[in-house]
């Protein structure tokens, strides 16, 4: 039980950076709203006491309304003014402008509430009613800032007005506080769901996504995935195309079975990854075939590895016993003028025809110019 309650108030690690930057982009534009509103309503009161009230500024009371509404309006001009000039700064930074400003604008409404009923023990709580309940509606925050916020506001109106209120005023500031906060870490808990279930969707496409280049039994990249790893590297410079084919695969799944034949295919998969560590790309492009994309190199070096691979094949076995499996390979070298790479491996292919003619276990590399 704590720990769901834990786990309901906490932020999981792992989707902070996008739940921080979730809420400063939602809380900019709630601050550039509340800010404009903050425009339009105290030059509307500035002017009322100027220019409508008959005692002006000659009153104390209007004085100190005049004072709030001078204070908030400039606030704002500051909030906007910081957010502007720090929009280059840290997250955090900007994060610490907007709540800070927030908190501002909401403990200036409680003063300003705290004021009227001090004039008029008789008088609404209505503002701040709307301040915690706007705060609570469009600002994004969590469990921290949001009880910093909600419980600052709630004891300096208790401290300031708490005995001027009837009992059931304060029942009905306590009781709005709490669903106030209950709303705030509602609505960052349903932000932060929102955002892992992203992330988890964006995990899962990645994997289908690999899982749809990958071919299933061997893990290798599959024929068109191959294809669209080696065609920017032709065209980039020279590379080499291998073509290894398992010789009489056929006699081993009649020998053995079907399970032995996968796990042939299997085993020469890990000796192709074994015998070409440095390729480019290595797939299984069908069947019995296995294609290998390499850089630029010797032919010394590559018959070397092309008789490893070989040697490597042979000496599978299953359950302790040799299944017989060997292994021809077709390998082209291409010069870095751009050659296609159907032409590459049509190349390759004819190739790998003339290792077997030769023989089983053989390799044949040709090249193009």
């Amino acid at each position: 039980m704590k720990h769901r309650i834990r786990s309901f108030f906490a932020i999981p690690p792992e989707i902070r950076p996008d739940f921080w930057q979730a809420a400063y982009q939602r809380n900019r534009l709630s601050v550039l709203v509340i800010c404009i509103m903050i425009f339009g309503m105290e030059l509307f009161n500035m002017a009322r006491v100027l220019f409508w009230s008959s005692a002006g500024l000659g009153t104390l009371n209007n004085r100190i309304y005049f004072g709030f509404y001078c204070t908030l309006f400039l606030s704002a001009v500051l909030c906007l003014l910081l957010g502007f000039l720090l929009r280059g700064r840290s997250l955090r930074c900007r994060l610490a402008v907007q709540y800070g400003g927030v908190l501002f604008f909401l403990l200036w409404h409680v003063c300003l509430n705290a004021y009227d009923l001090f004039r008029d023990p008789q008088a609404e709580i209505g503002l701040y009613y709307t301040a915690v309940l706007g705060l609570s509606v469009f600002i994004l925050m969590p469990a921290a800032p949001a009880l910093l916020m909600h419980g600052s506001a709630y004891a300096l109106l208790m401290a300031l007005s708490g005995r001027i209120l009837s009992g059931g005023d304060r029942v009905n500031i306590t009781c709005t506080a709490i669903v106030a906060l209950a709303m705030s870490l509602t609505n960052a808990h349903h932000h932060a769901t929102v955002i892992a279930q992203r992330l988890e969707i964006s995990r899962m496409n990645e994997k289908l996504q690999s899982l749809a280049r990958r071919d299933p039994l061997t893990g290798l990249l599959n024929k068109s995935a191959f294809q669209q790893c080696a065609e920017p590297c032709l065209r980039s410079g020279e590379a080499v195309l291998l073509i290894a084919d398992l010789d009489d695969f056929k006699s081993v799944n009649d020998r053995f079975g079907h399970p032995c034949g996968d796990f042939v295919l299997k085993e020469a998969a890990h000796c192709v990854e074994a015998a070409f560590p440095d390729a480019l790309g290595l797939s299984r492009i069908g069947g019995d075939e296995f294609a290998v994309l390499l850089g630029a190199a010797d032919a010394r070096s590559l018959e070397a590895a092309a008789r490893d691979l070989i040697r490597r094949v042979s000496r599978i076995t299953w359950h302790g016993q040799s299944v017989g499996a060997g292994c021809s390979i077709g390998g082209c070298r291409a010069g870095a003028g751009g050659i296609s790479y159907q032409a590459l491996y049509s190349e390759t292919d004819r190739a790998l025809y003339e290792a077997k003619a030769r023989g089983k276990g053989q390799f044949f590399l040709t090249a193009l110019p």
